[in-house]
């Protein structure tokens, strides 16, 4: 009875642990889905004013 009682005590504190991990997980995962909804609306407001500016390989850097 004494090993089961300790398999389950490991197995609780690993179930815990696990459940740690997966909250930190999900944290960053909407930290970051929210800067990526950041960035793209940047981008589109970015290209909508027409500032987006692409740079051409071929084109002469000003300091020429």
């Amino acid at each position: 009875m004494t090993v089961l009682e300790e398999k389950l005590a490991h197995l609780i504190r690993t179930v815990d642990e696990l459940s740690d991990v997966v909250t930190a997980q999900q944290t960053e995962i909407d930290r970051l889905t929210r800067r990526v909804a950041m960035l793209m609306e940047r981008e589109a407001n970015r290209e909508a004013e027409g500032t987006g500016g692409i740079v051409l390989a071929d084109e002469r850097p000003p300091h020429y």
